[in-house]
């Protein structure tokens, strides 16, 4: 007897079995979300197989905050990363207290210190509680090296 592949599974959109163990936990869930454009970082609580999200974020909305029009091709670099992780955690602050919250990268390689791991250590900087390994995040240093980037990444830094 054949096994029928799922959908999701199939388009390469969900994996199942990480899916569940993640539902198990019973946690909030920081999902991380690249697309061709912008980087979109959201917590999300679940109950009953039923997805809420409490708080989301697009790397878009930096732009609404001093990020220069004319730099929007570089909204999904990893300061725009970092920077979009900082944003989400000082919303969620408020709106989640103390609960451990668990990084959902869904089917994205795990690459260290790419841009997923950005928004991580965006969330975690802006006092987020999230189980984590440190050498997997980029550093500031790594952060910063775009020399084009600096003055726009420390006047964003400032705003928030």
């Amino acid at each position: 007897m054949t096994r029928t592949i799922r959908r999701r599974r199939l388009e390469s959109k969900t994996d199942y079995k990480t899916r569940l163990a993640l539902l198990k936990s019973g946690k909030p869930r920081l999902v991380v979300r690249k697309t061709n454009k912008y980087v979109i970082a959201q917590i999300v609580e679940t109950n009953n197989a039923q997805d809420k999200v409490v708080t989301g974020l697009t790397s878009k909305a930096l732009l609404s905050k001093g990020w220069p029009k004319e730099k929007s091709g570089s909204l999904k670099s990893i300061p725009a990363c970092y920077l979009t992780g900082s944003m989400l955690g000082n919303l969620a602050k408020s709106k989640i207290k103390d609960a451990d919250i668990i990084l959902d990268i869904g089917m994205h390689r795990n690459i260290q210190k790419s841009r997923i791991y950005a928004v991580l250590k965006g969330c975690i900087d802006a006092g987020l509680k999230i189980p984590h390994n440190q050498e997997l995040m980029p550093s500031l240093e790594e952060i910063r090296k775009n020399k084009n980037i600096n003055s726009i990444f420390d006047k964003l830094i400032k705003n928030m």
